[in-house]
């Protein structure tokens, strides 16, 4: 009988936590890709997976904060001709609760699955208990965008396949986002001044390319929403000499007041400030 499967369990240690005093995102990832391996291995295609464009949808609704506990719950959750898609439960483990929802589809329209993988597959599919992914626009253009992160590939940032980590891309697009914040005002100063952080609950990290262990890497940044505590950022990382993309996030925040947790509205200077830098969407 299929079954929600256990592929990770964890803690937050204290030097996980970020500026905003809360698990920062790229160590999420850093255990949703051995959630994402386990399952793929339990599922049998592993090395299929490893190759393949992929896309992850997240929706934080909890804070996981130093110290805490959690584990991850994995199963199969829809397929069809040009993809598979996995459903993960990132749960509290002191009460039961889940934090966070991540889907991630798989795309395979470039090398199907065999015949008797899919059947398996197929047999193996759970209902989604999670909420429904909405895809937000994306932006018509990206000349508008600024320059964020600019460094190099080492060693230390691939995974055991050779390829660059998920934890990786992410560390460098949250990077992007503190870069970002700045250009409009708001610095590590004014964050530690008003006790405030930006804290995520939605992000949308599409993989289509990998660069190599030495290679250069540029992360430009646009902003794409402005709300009354909320900003949307999307971050593209890609090769500085061709263009050519890697991958790209969506990422989905508001203002945090890190003393009462909650929303803060973003003061009318870091409005003003960001209102050139919008990038249309469509």
């Amino acid at each position: 009988m299929a079954a929600w499967i256990e592929t990770c369990r964890s803690v937050v240690s204290p030097w996980e936590c970020d500026v905003t005093e809360h698990f920062t995102i790229a160590y999420y990832f850093d255990r949703l890709a051995d959630a994402a391996v386990t399952t793929a291995e339990n599922l049998g295609f592993r090395d299929l997976a490893g190759s393949a464009p992929r896309r992850f949808d997240v929706r934080f609704v909890r804070e996981l904060r130093a110290g805490a506990s959690f584990h991850i719950l994995s199963a199969p959750i829809a397929l069809d001709q040009n993809s598979v898609r996995l459903g993960y439960q990132i749960i509290d483990s002191a009460d039961g609760e889940v934090t966070a929802w991540v889907e991630e589809t798989l795309d395979h329209a470039a090398a199907p699955l065999p015949r008797n993988l899919w059947e398996a597959i197929g047999g193996r599919l759970l209902a989604w208990p999670g909420p429904a992914v909405g895809r937000r626009p994306e932006p018509t253009r990206i000349e508008q965008f600024i320059p964020t992160v600019r460094d190099r590939i080492k060693p230390m940032d691939l995974d055991s396949g050779g390829r660059l980590a998920l934890s990786s891309f992410v560390h460098r697009f949250t990077a992007g986002s503190i870069q970002a914040l700045a250009a409009i005002g708001a610095t590590s100063a004014y964050m530690n001044a008003e006790r405030r952080g930006y804290s995520t609950f939605e992000l949308a990290l599409k993989v289509t390319g990998s660069p190599r262990s030495g290679d250069p890497v540029l992360v430009e940044t646009g902003i794409v929403h402005l709300g009354n505590s909320s900003i949307r950022f999307v971050h593209r990382m890609s090769d500085p000499a061709t263009g050519a993309e890697y991958a790209r996030l969506g990422q989905f925040g508001v203002q945090l007041d890190l003393d009462t947790r909650r929303p803060a509205a973003l003061p009318d200077h870091l409005r003003a400030a960001a209102a050139p830098l919008l990038v249309p969407v469509g």
